[in-house]
């Protein structure tokens, strides 16, 4: 079997890798195994040191990185750079932070000499990742697993295999041992057999509901420890009183990062009716202002969804809201033999709840605006899903804000701001956008033991 990388811009083959055979999958597995003994004692201040090196080669190959990443799924080169420094820097966030997050908790009063909570590395975790942030997702999960003391098997998606390949080329230039990190270039198939492997003792998943359901049921049917960030509708909320040229600007800027192929992407754009026209004419405009092309072009603003299979099924959910009373202010899909996998930025109004645009995740530029009447109408629109990944809120009045924020069923809010990943927050959703977090101080303790000692005096 061969994995092949494919350019969205052109159909063009870029390269084929061979995939791995299960023995070879094993053995893999037996390096990781081994390599722990080892990595695990090895001191806090050389695993930091590991890091900082990595975070220096990342960025010494971060060129060759973003034009991989460019040509295998589309990513424009700016944004693609912008993945590798972002990447740089939660190596560095982690060297700079793991002596204090994995510092024993002492426990006071506890009717001993001493009473307090150690973290201990579980071991082998398998880190299956997905295409559209190939550098990024990784890690998020890398860094802070790594440093406490883990090892890490990466499945990474088939469509990005010199992605992946490029990053465990860095973790080796970057001095890690031998079997602390390695990719494995294999197909979903593989991911089963590998949570059986008694050796292997957790994965995190990040990817659609459909995949983390799966893994995560084979997980627990194997008992380990399992992180999902899933899919994800995030809401874009104006309220009256938001800077609406702000709030257009960013609500653009966040709905077609990655051309829309973002699971925290503003999705929902909710917005008080008095307010809508005007949000729709700013948005609208600022939408159409969009460059598609080439990825490879600076002057690029959007660049192609990934594969073919994506546009087909954006195409589906616009036509299917359209059909029930949806209307496009801008943009549009390709014609039939057009080359590439180019998608024009769309804006869609007079969007209702049933809509697919906006009952579905839309996995692409699509921005679909629902009006409401008031606060609390638009509250209850933007909890009116089974995801709760990320969600916008925009207002000038900041307590205001707070106060909405804390009625939004999401596992990140932010006031005055498009959703990103930041290395001190924690990053990850609720309700059927998965459970458990990367980032922020609780990321480094996803896959880590607890335990507990107390000493007591010998008489």
């Amino acid at each position: 079997m061969t994995l092949t990388a494919v350019n969205p811009v052109d159909g063009a083959a870029l390269g084929q890798f061979e995939e791995l055979s299960q023995a070879e999958v094993s053995a893999a597995i037996g390096r990781a195994h081994d390599a722990f003994a080892s990595w695990r004692a090895t001191p806090l201040a050389e695993r930091c040191e590991r890091l900082r090196a990595l975070a220096a080669t990342l960025r010494a190959h971060k060129a060759d990185l973003a034009r991989e990443a460019s040509l295998e799924m589309g990513k424009i080169l700016r944004e693609a750079e912008g993945e590798v420094e972002k990447s740089a820097l939660f190596c560095e966030h982690y060297a700079e932070h793991a002596e204090r997050l994995l510092a024993p908790e002492v426990i006071a009063d506890g009717g001993a000499v001493e009473n307090y909570v150690r973290f201990e590395p579980r071991g082998v975790v398998l880190a299956v990742m997905p295409w559209n942030f190939p550098y990024v997702q990784v890690f998020r999960f890398a860094p802070p697993a790594l440093v406490a003391g883990n090892v890490a098997l990466l499945k990474h998606a088939s469509n990005v295999p010199g992605c992946a390949t490029r990053i465990e080329a860095a973790f080796r230039e970057a001095g890690f041992p031998e079997g602390v990190f390695q990719t494995l270039l294999i197909g979903p198939a593989a991911v089963e057999g590998i949570l059986a492997d008694e050796r292997v003792r957790g994965v995190a998943l990040t990817g659609s509901e459909h995949a983390g359901s799966r893994v995560a049921a084979t997980a627990g049917r194997h008992l380990k420890r399992s992180v999902m960030e899933l899919g994800g509708s995030d809401p874009f909320v104006v309220l009256e009183d938001a800077d609406l040229d702000a709030a257009a600007r960013e609500g653009c800027r966040g709905r077609n990062i990655n051309a829309g192929q973002a699971c925290i992407a503003a999705k929902r754009f909710i917005v008080v009716d008095s307010v809508a026209a005007d949000f729709e004419r700013r948005l609208t405009d600022a939408v159409a202002a969009l460059r598609v092309g080439d990825p490879l072009d600076p002057a690029t603003d959007v660049g192609p969804l990934a594969r073919p299979d994506l546009v087909d099924e954006l195409r589906r959910q616009v036509q299917a809201s359209v059909s029930t009373g949806a209307q496009v202010t801008t943009g549009g899909f390709p014609g039939e033999g057009e080359p590439g996998c180019f998608v024009t930025p769309l804006v869609l109004t007079g969007v209702t709840p049933e809509m697919a645009v906006f009952a579905e995740e839309t996995f692409g530029p699509v921005a679909a605006i629902v009006r409401v009447a008031d606060e609390e109408e638009a509250i209850a629109m933007a909890n009116r899903t089974d995801f709760g990944l990320g969600a916008s809120v925009w207002t000038r009045d900041l307590e205001r804000g707070k106060a909405v924020a804390a009625r939004i069923e999401a596992g990140m809010v932010f006031v005055n701001s498009i959703v990103f990943s930041d290395a001190r927050l924690p990053f990850g959703g609720v309700k059927r956008s998965g459970y458990g977090r990367e980032l922020g101080d609780y990321g480094i303790r996803e896959f880590v033991d607890v335990k507990s000692v107390a000493v007591h005096a010998a008489d």
